[in-house]
């Protein structure tokens, strides 16, 4: 053997040797296996009613828990008129949030549960529920209920028909063992959850979703709080999530819900008795609620025209009988209602937690955005062309666009003054969750941690880190995440104490809906609070489809509108099936709060009140019906804390 082979067998053995000593060291080849940050994005609903909820039953939904994880499943049902049901694609979790208020109690009524009607108020509901059941068309979902009978149904006599918890532990018993038979760890998530519902003080809404991470052996231990025969403060509802996992060794988070029909006490700066909020106030929220719920079927919540008058997409989905201006008149906001404004949107609460922040040391309204439904059908279904409405009434009929959103009829013996016309219903929206897998302790853990974002219904993918050392062609990297992890924080995050002369940059990534429409734009909307203590926020255009630039005045021409209302269709012949950039803030003060969110746009597509003209056949249908939309995603934010 000459004296170079024998070189080259000691060089072969020594590499080998390396590489045996690198694997003993626990080095691995693979350069996934020591992968741990969530590479994932899992898309669900956290908010929808069965027939146990009572307002869902009474106003005729016969469909069970069981229909909506079918659905969510990938599985086809009958709808209540007979009709199929199929979700475009299934969904990775689901939450079924029946009201905790007299859950399934007018159901058990029904068939005649002898527990309840042997009460005095058990039989007073029976009563008024005869008067119901004995309307036409009450089983289909059809039928028009006085709202005078709605109220006897809900309401008579004013407590519920059972005198202990053997009906409610039974009821709820066999809520959380149904989360348990559905969930399949790795392939389908079932969390077992309730909603809580406060009328508020102004008659608003202060209503909760309840998520448990747990399963039923722990869940069922305790009783869902409810607000009639408990409290309508959510301070008493905390202290009852936090007994809850001393008493069970659980995990437990609750998520706000309509902000934007609270009347203006959700994003308060008053507790539930009207006294100014205090640091431990701020702290328990924070801690309890890290998410909020910022689109769904009863509108958008993200900002109001009022609150963004400069933001041209800020008039998404507005619900303008509850939005403070006269539903007659469409008349100017007075000052109450001007007022309750900026309590009652997401944005303008982010920059109120600020002030909160420097006034107190905490910041109440840290939280994450998510989407959901809402919607009393048990159908999670949100896309514009598979819409079935809020309440059954409210599913695809000819006449449904022009009718109002529920089936109760306003006699005069309310001060409600009607529901809004069933046009005005988003179809919206989901939850999207960057996490690890589909279980509940990894999807549990990233909405804790606000990995989390909403969409109004398509499932753009969006990434959005922050940090201080981006590079511009990070955003052209394959592995975008985990450059985006190694060098700074992903939504929900927070970045602290910047050096001076430096400004935060932001790492952007956001994919069209592979079975949707392309991309018009990504949006930074940053908000701050000044030395003076003043708030402010501002939109920047930070990626434009088709190669467009922004004017002067920091505008960006329309994308375009490739709509056919008639035939309910588009093309994605114009935008983008990618957007992605480095972009760091030019009006940075590192010694001011401040928070960055995006939202992602996409082009114009058909409203579902274009597909229901073009499926029923609908002609001279109203002007101020609009049968356009810009769907989007909203991330959660990143803050900055000097």
């Amino acid at each position: 053997m000459s004296v170079r082979s024998k070189q080259l067998r000691l060089l072969v053995k020594g590499l080998l040797l390396i590489a045996v000593g690198n694997v003993l060291a626990g080095e691995s080849y693979s350069p996934n296996a020591d992968r741990d940050s969530p590479n994932q994005v899992y898309w669900g609903d956290t908010h929808i009613h069965s027939n146990l909820s009572a307002d869902a039953y009474i106003s005729g939904n016969r469909l069970t828990a069981d229909s909506a994880y079918r659905l969510a499943l990938g599985e086809t049902i009958l709808s209540q008129q007979g009709g199929k049901i199929r979700l475009n694609r299934r969904l990775d979790f689901l939450v079924i949030a029946d009201h905790a208020e007299n859950m399934a109690v007018h159901q058990a009524l029904e068939e005649g549960d002898l527990s309840l009607l042997r009460t005095d108020q058990g039989k007073a509901w029976y009563a008024e529920l005869k008067k119901i059941w004995d309307i036409p068309h009450w089983k289909d979902g059809l039928a028009r209920i006085p709202y005078k009978l709605l109220f006897n149904a809900l309401f008579k006599e004013g407590e519920e028909p059972v005198g202990d918890s053997v009906f409610r532990k039974s009821v709820w018993n066999e809520v959380t063992r149904k989360a348990d038979y559905y969930n399949s760890p790795g392939k389908f998530t079932a969390f077992s959850g309730y909603e809580w519902t406060s009328g508020g003080q102004n008659l608003g809404n202060l209503h909760r979703v309840v998520i448990f991470k747990d399963d039923a052996s722990v869940v069922a231990q305790v009783l869902p709080f409810t607000s009639n025969t408990d409290s309508d403060d959510p301070e008493r509802l905390w202290d009852h999530l936090a007994s809850y996992e001393q008493q069970t060794g659980g995990k437990v988070f609750a998520i706000p819900h309509n902000s934007n029909v609270s009347s203006g006490e959700m994003f308060a700066l008053q507790d539930f008795s009207g006294q100014p909020i205090s640091k431990g106030y701020s702290t328990m929220r924070s801690r309890w609620e890290p998410l909020v719920e910022v689109t769904q079927i009863k509108g958008d919540s993200e900002t109001h025209p009022y609150l963004s008058p400069t933001d041209q997409f800020a008039d998404y989905e507005t619900w303008d009988t509850w939005s403070g201006k006269d539903p007659v008149t469409k008349g100017p906001l007075d000052v109450l209602s001007a007022q309750r404004k900026h309590q009652e949107y997401v944005r303008s609460a982010l920059k109120l937690g600020m002030k909160q922040f420097a006034q107190t040391g905490a910041n109440p309204f840290k939280f994450g955005l998510i989407g959901s439904t809402d919607a009393h059908t048990a159908v999670p279904s949100f896309d514009e062309n598979n819409f079935w409405g809020k309440m059954p009434w409210s599913s695809p009929r000819p006449e449904r666009i022009s009718e109002p959103l529920s089936n109760f009829i306003y006699d005069g013996s309310n001060d409600d003054g009607g529901d809004p016309p069933a046009w005005q219903m988003s179809s919206a929206g989901y939850a999207a969750v960057w996490a690890q897998e589909n279980t509940r302790e990894s999807l549990f853990a990233a909405m804790q941690r606000k990995e989390v974002y909403a969409s109004t219904g398509p499932r753009i993918s969006v990434r959005f880190f922050g940090g201080w050392d981006y590079q511009s062609d990070d955003a052209l990297r394959p592995d975008l995440a985990r450059i985006g992890y190694s060098k700074g924080v992903p939504m929900g995050g927070d970045l602290v104490s910047a050096a001076k002369g430096d400004s935060p940059n932001f790492l952007i990534r956001a994919v069209k809906d592979p079975d949707g429409a392309n991309l018009d734009r990504v949006q930074v909307i940053k908000g701050w609070h000044d030395s003076a203590g003043q708030l402010h926020e501002k939109i920047y255009n930070v990626a434009l489809s088709d190669g467009r630039i922004e004017n002067k005045d920091q505008r960006a021409v329309a994308v375009g509108n490739t709509v056919n209302i008639k035939e309910a269709s588009y093309t994605n012949s114009i935008g983008d099936p990618e957007l992605a950039v480095v972009w760091q803030d030019p009006d940075f003060d590192r010694d001011e709060l401040a928070f960055y969110y995006l939202r992602v746009l996409e082009i114009p597509t058909p409203r579902w009140t274009a597909y229901d003209a073009k499926f029923f056949g609908l002609e001279d249908v109203l002007k101020e019906i609009p049968m356009v939309t810009q769907e989007r995603a909203y991330s959660s934010p990143i803050w900055y804390t000097p």
